[in-house]
């Protein structure tokens, strides 16, 4: 009985956030569910939008602050350090080629040229990542963000393919051992699933902004894109950005200011 009730108070703290089973999709082997729910005493409006976007002013960036917000991210999320061929991403770096690989100018600056970029998955408006998975494991919710249900990912690999960015990783093997610092709040991965960033689906559930954005000090900016108020609106507005691959059609979310 008393059983039952923890069950029922769980899921009523996740309706009270307006969380659905899907939402929670993030949630992968080895979790503890209740970890990732609310408590009594750590009850937080969500933040919601229409079209979650990001904008990344990327000459605010340098070595140290590129280190600090992948740092953020992959510490927080349990992201393994595998040297090689094998490891696994959420954020990561590319040049100005690596980056906008379709874009061609005739003579580009050497501080646009060799400038580190900051890489990760577009949360695409169109992402073809959701419409090859077989299983549904990749998803897209109603504010834009792409998710992925690790219970559901049987390893095909049909997003990696279908994703025009290199956004996703696959875990070849166990990536337990690879994680020095386990955060607990957060569920590690198992062998043969896909991963990647979730534009932290699990802070906006607590009224937080993503760690990357947390972490960079200003330089990331992030918020609606169909809201003409909102911070990303108002910063693209006044400046000029880029977005990766345009030409692939998939509407993607992360904007760049060069």
């Amino acid at each position: 009985m008393q059983s039952s009730r923890r069950d029922f108070l769980k899921l009523a703290g996740v309706s009270a956030l307006g969380l659905s089973a899907g939402t929670l999709g993030f949630l992968g082997e080895g979790a503890q569910a209740a970890d990732a729910l609310p408590t009594a005493t750590n009850f937080a409006k969500p933040i919601t939008a229409k079209r979650w976007a990001m904008v990344i002013d990327t000459a605010k960036f340098d070595d140290a602050l590129i280190a600090k917000v992948i740092d953020s991210c992959h510490t927080a999320h349990n992201v393994p350090t595998i040297p090689g061929k094998q490891e696994i991403k959420w954020i990561w770096t590319e040049e100005f080629h690596g980056t906008f690989t379709t874009e061609r100018p005739v003579h580009l600056a050497d501080a646009q040229e060799h400038r580190k970029y900051l890489l990760l998955c577009n949360h695409c408006e169109s992402p073809p990542c959701v419409r090859v998975c077989p299983t549904k494991a990749t998803f897209k919710n109603n504010e834009g963000l792409v998710i992925m249900d690790y219970h559901r990912c049987i390893g095909c690999r049909y997003c990696m393919a279908g994703c025009p960015y290199g956004a996703r990783s696959f875990n070849f093997q166990d990536p337990e051992k690879f994680i020095k610092n386990m955060n607990l709040q957060y569920p590690h991965r198992t062998r043969g699933v896909v991963e990647k960033c979730t534009f932290c689906v699990e802070k906006l559930a607590q009224g937080l902004m993503p760690n990357c954005v947390q972490a960079s000090g200003g330089a990331m900016v992030f918020g609606d894109l169909q809201d003409p108020n909102s911070p990303v609106r108002k910063i693209l507005k006044e400046k000029f950005a880029l977005r990766r691959n345009p030409s692939a059609g998939t509407e993607p979310g992360v904007f760049y200011i060069l």
